[in-house]
């Protein structure tokens, strides 16, 4: 029974332990800590904790991507609830859309930065971790607004859902005027069954 218990749960770690996109395992975590301790003044050894931050990305190293469907926490790799299953199991959708926004909320339109703050602002993070965003254009609507226009790429299982989550990321109004199912970049085969 052990032995059963033991490769059943490392299958449920499989089936979320590998690339979103291409499905490889071959993955790393990039972890950036900042940290303000205390010394004690006898032994030299940290005291108290005053601050600290910790960071993580974990990363497919066959692809390249992030992987926004996985986090580290106490030393370890664990799923996203509400994202891993979504992302793992589900397609890629590929939205035509439009998001308008506060002209505050853009930190700036122009310049090499212009594609990540226009995706951030329509977005947020969704916008800039997990989607796969291209700024088409953007035009600006009197002093106020900026209408950002975008092809988007998320994981999704229906139409509904990936409906639902362009929807919940937006950080204005938004519009989609087409979206449409993809089907998964090839190296998402399993590599026993060869090529089609």
């Amino acid at each position: 029974m052990g032995v059963m218990e033991g490769s059943t749960s490392e299958t449920t770690a499989k089936s979320w332990l590998r690339c979103y996109r291409c499905w490889s395992q071959n993955l790393e975590v990039q972890v950036h800590y900042e940290g303000i301790h205390k010394i004690d003044p006898e032994t030299g050894l940290r005291s108290e904790i005053v601050d600290e931050l910790q960071e993580a990305v974990v990363q497919c190293l066959d692809c390249m991507h992030d992987q926004p469907h996985l986090g580290f926490t106490n030393g370890k790799v664990e799923p996203v609830p509400d994202r891993w299953e979504r992302m793992i199991v589900g397609t890629p959708w590929v939205a035509s859309c439009t998001v308008t926004v506060d002209a505050d909320e853009v930190e700036t339109c122009s310049g090499p930065d212009a594609g990540d703050a226009l995706a951030y602002a329509a977005f947020g993070e969704h916008g800039v971790r997990e989607f796969f965003t291209h700024v088409r254009f953007h035009k600006h609507e009197e002093d106020t607004s900026i209408v950002v226009h975008l092809l988007v790429e998320l994981y999704a299982r229906s139409l509904e859902e990936a409906t639902e989550v362009l929807e919940s990321a937006a950080r204005g109004s938004l519009t989609i005027t087409s979206l449409a199912e993809e089907s998964r970049p090839p190296a998402a085969a399993d590599s026993s069954h060869g090529h089609d």
